[in-house]
């Protein structure tokens, strides 16, 4: 399960950092950087829903702030 999570994570900031490499080598908004930023936005929406439902299931359990 961390490694899920933690893929996910990777994914996300791979996303994140080609949308910001395609933001500073144009100066106009291209498809290749909405693409990036809406599969981020994608991943992170995901990866959230996943992590709700997986601790619903009892597989996360919460050890809150020690």
């Amino acid at each position: 399960m961390k490694y899920l999570v933690a893929a996910a994570f990777v994914l996300i900031i791979g996303s994140l950092a080609s949308a910001f490499i395609s933001m500073m080598r144009s100066k106009s908004a291209n498809p290749k950087m909405v693409r990036s930023l809406a599969l981020r936005v994608g991943f992170s929406i995901a990866l959230f829903l996943t992590i709700l439902v997986l601790a619903k299931l009892g597989y996360i359990k919460p050890t809150g702030i020690r």
